[in-house]
């Protein structure tokens, strides 16, 4: 099967691959320009974006917001003149700032989940910003679609369907994802690209579809292609690479992994999420964790009722603390025995 470069508005990536959004700091400039470089759509994620800044535990959003444009314009050097987005969560406390910060940045394209991003069109009015809700059903997608269509007179530029194989916080609740199989997801993704099409044909627009969680291999794209995807996205592949940003330890906790690793939490900001079993999810397990002062992340967490910080804990993985930290990964971290060049990734999939 051949897959065919992906067009969204304006922009054209020669390869149909978008490298997904994975904080804290495992995909930032260096891992998203690579990929941008190579014809794909390289992503930043916003989610504590200014961690290693010195100012950052006592101004963290603040940091964040300066950040964000600093990691966008290093990942244009990098991309030669391809494509670089950013993954907003929202949930992410004062998210609209977060989206007016890389908007201003004049950022390619916003991927946003966690959430619904009902206002994110008025937040981007007047640019080229190409805009993709991150959905997980049909029912999320007929509600934004509406919504935005009503509301601001605009439907997305790009939908990512996101299903139960996917890392990191996860749109399903702890049964389904003990039991994919039996969620029969192939029929949900062939759904929502219906839905998307007719809305997209009815307001004379094409509205690209992209399939993530699980996607590994160029035999994993072509599964997606044969549901009507137009692209993939793909996260997990990406962090044993050279050029991702993350450091050597992260790295080798995927290489170590074997599949029996890997796990569902519950998170403390209140989804399930897909991570690696060390000592720290024992620890967390069996009771609270202490933790320093809020830093402001999501929304959806209580400082004074949390299990453990986040925050500390995803910031721990990337600083060489990694039996100190919550390893988020997708269900194909196991598969990892290698580290590879983004490069050779990228032409499996052209």
């Amino acid at each position: 099967m051949k897959l065919e470069s992906l067009r969204i508005g304006d922009l054209l990536a020669k390869v149909p691959v978008i490298q997904g959004g994975m904080g804290v700091g495992v995909s930032l400039s260096g891992l998203a320009g690579s990929v941008a470089a190579c014809g794909g759509v390289g992503i930043i994620s916003t989610a504590q974006i200014g961690f290693r800044e010195p100012e950052f535990d006592k101004d963290p959003i603040g940091t964040n917001l300066r950040v964000i444009k600093e990691e966008i314009q290093k990942a244009r050097e990098i991309a030669k003149g391809g494509i670089i987005g950013v993954n907003i969560m929202v949930a992410t406390r004062s998210y609209e700032e977060y989206v007016k910060a890389a908007v201003k940045a004049g950022v390619d394209l916003i991927i946003s989940g966690a959430g619904l991003p009902m206002t994110l069109p008025g937040l981007a009015a007047g640019t080229n910003v190409k805009l993709a809700p991150i959905v997980s059903s049909l029912k999320s997608a007929q509600v934004i679609c509406k919504y935005w269509l009503k509301k601001y007179l605009r439907l997305p530029d790009m939908v990512v369907i996101e299903g139960p194989k996917a890392g990191g916080h996860l749109g399903f609740d702890k049964e389904q994802l003990e039991d994919i199989e039996g969620m029969h997801y192939d029929d949900e993704i062939r759904s929502i690209i219906g839905y998307v099409n007719e809305i997209a044909v009815a307001n004379n627009k094409e509205i690209p579809v992209a399939v993530a969680g699980g996607i590994y291999t160029r035999e994993d794209a072509e599964a997606a292609f044969s549901l009507g995807a137009k692209a993939v996205q793909m996260a997990t592949r990406f962090v044993t690479t050279y050029e991702c940003d993350a450091p050597m330890s992260y790295k080798q906790t995927y290489l170590d992994a074997k599949e029996e690793d890997i796990m569902i939490v519950k998170s403390p900001v209140g989804m399930p999420g897909r991570a690696i079993r060390n000592s720290f999810i024992e620890r967390a397990s069996k009771g609270p964790i202490p933790h320093g002062k809020c830093k402001l992340c999501v929304s959806t967490c209580k400082p004074g009722e949390t299990p453990y910080c986040i925050t500390e804990a995803l910031v721990n993985a990337v600083t060489d603390k990694t039996e100190d930290a919550l390893l988020f990964c997708g269900t194909n971290a196991a598969r990892a025995t290698k580290l590879e060049y983004v490069k050779d990734i990228m032409e499996e999939f052209r």
